[in-house]
């Protein structure tokens, strides 16, 4: 299996979260190989920073409100993307971290629909707080990260099960709602010296996913939207593609055996039955047979 193969099945096998770091990775690294070979051949960019092409206010999230009107994607698209290196390598490893203990707990669906609200809830605040607190009035900046969303994935965590012990390098074992409050504090500390409206939405992401786990214990599942309306583009989709009419075709002759087909066809029809039936129910409904299968094929 090549290395592109492999990526493509780790894409298809990984779940939501893997994907999530598909997607902030793939939008850092493609572009920034893009305008890097346009720079090379001297090739006009514009207004683009080709060191950081994601830079520009036209993808990053303006703290000025009417920004909004003419790139209201931005209040969401800027969690898919960020400014540096270590910047996308620190929230990938956190949203690892954060989202294989969330879905301990929760759905796939639930966790990329926490991560849309909470990064739209947060971009929101942040706007706020540049036109509503004394120290930020009259200043104007953009953001970009997921840092913000995946606080929230955190801190619902956190929030549900507190005390989920978690064992750390060089630290040892903690409890969950241990290290929710580091992030939290120091985000309090650090909101008045240092990249003001960054913590300022990170708080907000916090207070969401706050707000997201009292509203799920009390029967209402904020994420149910976001799920619904994948699903009902998702079901618009197939619809398209499936035919008004089925001819039938009757054969009173028994089936013959194809013995044109191959055991290597055979076996990228069973992939590809599993791997939808990972898409569809998760990773965790496949039977011991389909999981070690799966593993002797990914070798």
């Amino acid at each position: 299996m090549g290395f592109i193969d492999q990526l493509k099945t780790e894409y298809r096998v990984g779940g939501i979260v893997q994907r999530l770091i598909f997607w902030n990775i793939g939008l850092f690294i493609i572009p920034m190989i893009l305008f890097s070979i346009l720079k090379l051949g001297s090739v006009d960019i514009g207004i683009f920073d080709w060191t950081n092409p994601f830079s520009d206010d036209f993808f990053s999230l303006s703290s000025n409100p009417v920004d909004l009107l003419w790139k209201p994607w931005s209040v969401l698209g800027y969690a898919f993307l960020h400014s540096g290196f270590m910047h996308v390598l620190f929230n990938m490893l956190t949203l690892y971290f954060a989202g294989r203990l969330f879905l301990t707990f929760f759905t796939q669906k639930q966790l990329f629909g926490l991560y849309v609200l909470s990064a739209i809830f947060a971009g929101l605040v942040y706007i706020l707080g540049y036109n509503l607190l004394p120290l930020l009035v009259g200043q104007t900046a953009k953001m970009t990260g997921a840092s913000a969303a995946i606080m929230a994935i955190l801190v619902a965590t956190a929030v549900y099960a507190p005390y989920y012990e978690v064992r750390l390098m060089l630290i040892g074992t903690v409890k969950l709602w241990h290290i929710a409050l580091v992030f939290i504090v120091l985000d309090l500390i650090y909101a008045p010296l240092d990249n003001s409206g960054g913590h300022i939405a990170h708080l907000a992401g916090d207070l969401f996913g706050f707000i997201y786990i009292k509203l799920l214990q009390s029967g209402s599942d904020l994420t149910k939207g976001v799920s619904g309306t994948i699903d009902f583009f998702a079901n618009l989709f197939k619809s398209r593609k499936s035919a008004p009419f089925k001819k039938v075709h009757r054969n009173t002759t028994p089936p013959v055996r194809n013995s044109a087909v191959k055991p290597k066809d055979v076996t990228q029809k069973q992939i590809d039955e599993i791997l939808d039936k990972i898409s569809q129910s998760g990773y965790d409904s496949l039977t011991k047979e389909e999981k070690d299968f799966l593993f002797k094929v990914s070798k």
